[in-house]
Parts: C-alpha cells; structure tokens; sequence
C-alpha cells in the first residue's frame, strides 16, 4: 500500500520517518547560527523569544540555554510532546497555528530553518508575516530564515539515495508550478510510503511584498548563518530581518 499525503506538512512532520531522515543535522551549524543572530539582534538575558515553527525544539533549547525565556510552537503534537520533556521554567513549547498569533508579546520571533511557505492558500502566508507582527513588542525583532530560490534552484540536486539505519530513502526533488517539491520514498515493513515536502517558490520580492502588505520594516538581509551579506547568486539562505 503507498501512503501518501496531500496537507503534508501536517502528517510528515507527526511521523517518526521524518525525524530519522534529518537525525544528523547540523546542530554545530544551528548553534553557530544562533549566537550570531541573538548578539547581532542585542538581545540581553531574560528577553522572551518565540520560536515559530520549532519542530522538536533544538533552537529552542539552545536559545533557553543561552539565557533567554523561549516558547516554542510548532503545527506537530508529537514534535512538542517531545521537546516538552525539555520545559523548565524559562522554556516552553504549545502547539499552535503560526498563521494565527500567540497570546504574548516578544522581544523577537524566529521562523528558522525554511518553516515558511507551507499553505495552500497564499493569504496564510501574509497571515504568518502579520501574526508575527503582533507578537512583537515596541522593540522587537523578526526573523524569516529561509532558502535562496536562485541558489537552491542552480544547485538543485535532482535525485538522491539516503539509507538511514534500515531504511533507505529514495528523494526527488523539482521545481514545478511556483513551488519546490521533494518527493520522499522508502519501504519500511514491507509497506511503501511516499510524502511530498512542498514549499513555494518565493524570491526576495515576494518577502517585501508581504512586508508591505503586513506594515513591517525590511532591517536587513543576509545569505548565511554566519550573517554574511546576502548575494542572490551565491547565498544558500534568505535571512530577513525585521519589525
């Protein structure tokens, strides 16, 4: 039987193949990333940071070790059961909608790692931008770290085999109708299983347009994590700044 999932970011992420498959990302990388962007935003010990889109929690955690009081929220009930065995006082995680605001105000929100563009419907999109908008106080920050579409789409890698443990993924990826698509395929129990991660094919313009549709400030931009400056050709990420 082939399984296969048309809102599939609601049931890939709540699956446990979606966690074996990125099980050896770059958490150095994501650390680096996050001292980076908490001294370039000034950001002093004790500010609340929101977490948008957190998965598991891995920035969340890091964040709340560096001194900062984070929620974290994310679509997926099983990512949050499991980053709640995490929770202390000063760290929290809800599940929770991101095109709809969250009920407190933050120094900053960060919607890291391409947690951005999932909708079917474009108005979620600018929903997302305006919801973060609410959540931010007088003095805080967005941040919107995504994928840069002409370096992602130059050095698209079209087909790729992954074994992981006793499952070995055979991964597609194309760029089709204004999206990025990578389709997943593995057997495991003599079952094969199929999901497709979609998210849309969105260029700088497309982001200062939400902006303006939204009443926010574009800050600045970078191209990687260690915040260099962005250069559309070369970049692999989009990291917009802010409020």
């Amino acid at each position: 039987m082939l399984k296969d999932s048309t809102m599939w970011y609601e049931s890939w992420f709540d699956t446990p193949y979606y966690h074996i498959l990125y099980k050896d990302r770059d958490h150095s990388e994501a650390k680096e990333f996050m001292d980076n962007l908490s001294k370039y935003l000034s950001l002093e010990k004790g500010e609340k940071i929101l977490d948008l889109a957190c998965g598991k929690g891995r920035h969340s955690i890091y964040l709340n070790k560096l001194g900062y009081d984070v929620t974290g929220v994310d679509l997926s009930k099983n990512s949050i059961a499991y980053a709640s065995q995490f929770e202390n006082e000063t760290l929290r995680f809800r599940v929770h909608d991101m095109c709809q605001p969250y009920p407190d105000k933050f120094s900053a929100v960060f919607n890291l790692f391409t947690s951005f563009g999932y909708f079917d419907k474009e108005e979620d999109n600018l929903s997302t931008i305006k919801a973060i908008k609410s959540n931010l106080n007088e003095q805080g920050f967005g941040v919107i770290d995504f994928l840069n579409l002409d370096y992602v789409t130059t050095n698209l890698i079209a087909e790729e085999t992954k074994k992981v443990g006793e499952i070995t993924f055979q991964i597609k990826r194309y760029v089709e109708a204004g999206y990025i698509f990578k389709e997943i395929r593995f057997n495991h129990n003599d079952e094969d299983h199929l999901f497709t991660e979609r998210v849309r094919a969105l260029t700088l313009e497309d982001f200062k347009s939400y902006f303006d549709k939204a009443g926010v400030y574009l800050l600045d931009i970078f191209g990687n994590y260690r915040l260099h400056k962005f250069e559309k050709s070369t970049s692999p990420r989009l990291i917009l700044i802010f409020k």
